[in-house]
């Protein structure tokens, strides 16, 4: 029979007075055999190396790496690692029941060992900002931890996801003048892009807060949060868990700088905010790679360092399945010594994810028609394709109105 991993809250609470600054890593599930393999030979030589106190691995939108992800999170568990599995609670109906996907992928974990659940509610179907739960389905990630206690009660360690800068959901893009209007916890929060300026509201952030807390409540251990680059963000969403009474312990979530394009498009994407410095020094080197995973290193030595200041005990990387600048990062801590040296990234680019399941706008699609870009998606789902497999006269493509169902994303 296989042996249990450890619950992550359990291995904090003894660890708690050793004084031992501690990492984490998470991956995510690549998109082939080759970058599976390579994944696996990293996931190894991180482990020996850095001994993390637990390894995460990424559950993809609507079930589309469910079988991957577990995969990956048992083989971290048969290796020796404490795995975290990911585990996304919306849109993963199996044979019309849309709670047994759900419910499989929890019994492979109890089977194969794993103790740590990633409670997610995962993205909305394309075309849809708002929740059309299934009957008997979940509906958020409240709901899924509420599940897994009434089902297994306290087998699993649970961790859910806290916002420092609120939800992406919850930040709306301010009108002309309304910036002056902003409350200062508003000012130190907001973020810019493209000459627009982006806030979850003060009472939008006490949602957010009141959300966590019935996660929390309902049986999370602790709270793992989205990115930030601004330390400040973080100490004050910690003081603010404090306020609201959550007691439990939270880990920051560090990505890593590792290239100029995947940072744009990942603080754009999220609507992170970037403090002015951070982003004219991104600026500045933006066309030189090295200069760029050379400064993520100073900058992530940085921001990890006033993090240790601060308290907290355990860095949890998004080592977007490299290990350069993760390395360089513990070696400036003195947590390691010399790993950035005999670092290997020669297989960098078999690390591409897989991606949602759901196709989004700019996505390559398939259907009977034959391939075709997503231009719009509408509010019906009905997707706005526009052909590549035909050409017109004058070089024009057609253009093809498709109901979800009808085509498929392809990676």
């Amino acid at each position: 029979m296989t042996s249990a991993d450890p619950k992550i809250i359990d291995l904090l609470n003894e660890k708690k007075q050793d004084g031992e600054m501690l990492v984490s890593l998470e991956y995510f599930p690549p998109r082939t055999e080759t970058g599976v393999k390579n994944l696996k030979e990293r996931m190894e030589r991180m482990k020996t190396n850095l001994k993390p106190l637990f390894t995460d691995v990424t559950w993809g939108a609507g079930g589309s790496t469910a079988d991957l992800s577990l995969q990956l999170a048992l083989y971290a568990q048969q290796t020796g690692h404490v795995a975290n599995m990911h585990l996304t609670c919306t849109n993963m109906e199996k044979d019309g029941d849309p709670v047994a996907a759900v419910r499989d992928a929890l019994q492979q974990c109890l089977d194969g060992g794993i103790r740590n659940i990633v409670a997610l509610r995962g993205d909305p179907p394309a075309g849809e900002e708002k929740w059309t739960a299934a009957e008997g389905g979940f509906t958020c990630a409240l709901d899924l931890v509420k599940y897994i206690r009434k089902e297994y009660g306290d087998v699993f360690g649970i961790a859910v996801a806290g916002y420092p800068e609120g939800h992406p959901n919850a930040i709306t893009e301010l009108k002309e003048g309304e910036e002056a209007e902003l409350t200062e916890s508003e000012l130190a929060r907001c973020s810019h892009f493209d000459g627009k300026t982006y806030v979850c509201k003060d009472e939008d952030f006490k949602k957010e807060m009141a959300y966590l807390k019935e996660k929390v409540d309902a049986g999370a251990d602790l709270v793992m949060t989205q990115m930030f680059f601004d330390v400040e963000v973080f100490k004050t969403f910690v003081h603010e868990c404090r306020a609201y009474g959550i007691t439990c312990p939270i880990v920051p979530g560090l990505m890593c700088i590792n290239a100029y394009p995947g940072f744009k498009k990942m603080t754009k994407f999220c609507k992170t905010r970037v403090p002015k410095p951070l982003e004219d020094k991104m600026e500045s080197m933006k066309d030189d790679p090295d200069a760029v995973k050379s400064f993520g290193i100073e900058f992530g030595a940085e921001i990890c360092q006033a993090l240790a200041d601060f308290g907290v005990e355990v860095l949890h990387f998004y080592t977007l399945n490299l290990e350069k600048v993760v390395y360089g990062i513990t070696d400036a801590l003195k947590i390691t010594e010399k790993l950035y040296e005999a670092s290997n990234e020669s297989d960098a680019t078999s690390m591409v994810a897989v991606g949602s399941a759901w196709a989004r706008v700019g996505d390559k699609v398939k259907s009977i028609y034959g391939e075709g870009i997503v231009k719009e998606i509408r509010a019906n789902s009905e997707a706005v394709i526009e052909m590549l497999s035909w050409e017109l006269a004058g070089g024009q493509r057609p253009t093809a109105y498709l109901q979800k169902g009808s085509y498929e994303k392809l990676f």
